[in-house]
C-alpha cells in the first residue's frame, strides 16, 4: 500500500467516525488571500502560532481594553468607574509602547 493510499484510508476512517464534523469554519469558503499575501518566511511561524492557539500580547491587550470599555459603560459606582478608567489607560499605554517597540524593530 502506498503512502498516499494509506493516508486516504485514514481520512476515510476518520470521516466515518465523524471526526471532521462540527469543525470551526465548516461549510465556509477558505480565504487563501491572506495566506498567499503573507511572506513565505512568515507563513510557517504564523501557522504554528495559530494551530497552538497562541495570541500575541497586543491582541490580548486590545481585548482587555474593549472589555474595560464595556465595564465602564455599565458601571454605576463612581469609585469603581475611576479604577476601571485608570486600568484602561494603563493598558492603552502598554499597548502603545508594545506597538512602538514593534515598529522600531522593523
Amino acid at each position: 500500500m502506498s503512502v498516499e493510499s494509506a493516508i486516504e484510508q485514514k481520512i476515510k476512517e476518520a470521516m466515518a467516525r465523524g471526526e471532521f464534523d462540527n469543525l470551526p469554519g465548516a461549510g465556509k469558503p477558505i480565504d487563501l488571500d491572506a495566506y498567499f499575501n503573507t511572506p513565505d518566511d512568515l507563513r510557517m511561524a504564523f501557522a504554528m502560532l495559530k494551530s497552538n492557539e497562541f495570541v500575541p500580547e497586543e491582541v490580548e491587550i486590545f481585548k482587555e481594553i474593549s472589555e474595560l470599555d464595556e465595564k465602564i459603560k455599565t458601571c454605576s459606582d463612581e469609585g469603581e468607574r475611576e479604577r476601571l478608567t485608570s486600568k484602561r489607560e494603563e493598558r492603552r499605554l502598554k499597548l502603545s509602547l508594545l506597538l512602538d517597540a514593534r515598529r522600531r524593530r522593523k
